[in-house]
């Protein structure tokens, strides 16, 4: 007889639970756990988790069931911030690192391309409006990327093939791992080369609050500031003040902290500041990839086999 699948709590959705029926070797499921997820692990072997699928509500410390059954927790975010501390302890947890950053890539390429191109500014109203208005260049203009990992290394590649000069501070010493892309020693140097910075960083205590006033008084004077990262990299009291001053020229916002920003937060108001509500990862264009990177990693799973975009712990991504 046919051994029984792994037993799937999934809070992905229908599409990704009927390509895993599909599966040679498919699963059982779990209905879709909505309150406390985190009480699955009594039942099931894998879960497939979204921060908005309760863990809002999850306890401070690790429930003392937990993590029972499980033997692998798959992500749909490219980060583990939005699920509680003790979520990797005792079992693997992979995220789905890679899967959003051509969406996100293409998001920073068209913030950069409004800001030196403003058409939306430029039409006339009339013969009399028919004047001339200077372009900003982006082919030789400079991108400073903080943070090189899937998503800045993707962004790095388009920089390039526009023409841009790209530098950018890594965790990891050594060579960029891209080719054209100049590592510089540290962030106060990466902000006064650079015309565009993008942030990529995860949320850890490393990243939290690292533009800070200090670090944005030495940007170079019309700095665009692009955040596809994690809000809390941004200290935002110091940046509008920044802005304020003509210190930094614009900001293009996908992420804040909070999320979204309190009711007449001046992120929805400042003229310089261009905010969405993080919407760079497409995650509808985005979905077919995440679909594929679970199952190639259920396979290796029931075959023996670690998934791919295992968190590190300790980093936290």
């Amino acid at each position: 007889m046919p051994t029984e699948g792994p037993l799937v709590a999934s809070q992905l959705g229908a599409t990704l639970d009927r390509a895993l029926a599909a599966h040679p070797s498919p699963p059982r499921f779990l209905p879709p756990p909505t309150h406390r997820p985190w009480q699955v692990s009594v039942e099931a072997d894998f879960l497939f988790a979204h921060p908005q699928g309760g863990w809002a509500q999850a306890p401070a410390e690790r429930p003392p069931s937990w993590p029972g059954r499980l033997r692998w927790i798959q992500t749909a975010t490219a980060g583990i911030d939005g699920f509680p501390n003790w979520l990797s302890e005792g079992v693997d947890v992979s995220c789905a690192r890679g899967v959003y950053s051509r969406q996100i890539a293409d998001y920073v390429m068209a913030a950069i391309y409004s800001f030196a191109k403003p058409f939306e500014t430029m039409a006339p109203q009339g013969p009399g409006d028919w004047n001339p208005k200077t372009l900003a260049p982006v082919a030789g203009a400079t991108m400073g990327i903080v943070g090189l990992g899937s998503i800045g290394t993707e962004v790095a590649r388009r920089a390039i093939g526009n023409d841009m000069n790209v530098v950018a501070v890594r965790r990891r010493p050594g060579t960029s791992g891209v080719e054209g892309v100049a590592l510089v020693t540290d962030l106060p140097a990466l902000f006064a080369a650079s015309d565009h910075v993008v942030l990529a960083l995860p949320d850890t205590a490393a990243t939290r609050g690292i533009v800070d006033a200090r670090l944005l008084s030495s940007a170079k004077p019309g700095l665009h500031l692009i955040n596809v990262g994690r809000g809390t990299a941004i200290d935002h009291d110091a940046l509008i003040a920044a802005l304020d001053r003509g210190l930094v020229g614009r900001a293009t916002l996908d992420v804040t902290a909070p999320e979204p920003p309190p009711e007449g937060s001046r992120l929805y108001t400042h003229p310089a500041i261009r905010l969405t509500p993080h919407l760079a990862s497409n995650f509808v264009h985005a979905r077919a990839r995440l679909r594929d990177l679970i199952l190639s990693n259920y396979t290796r799973v029931i075959g023996g086999l670690r998934p791919y975009g295992l968190v590190n712990p300790a980093l936290g991504y």
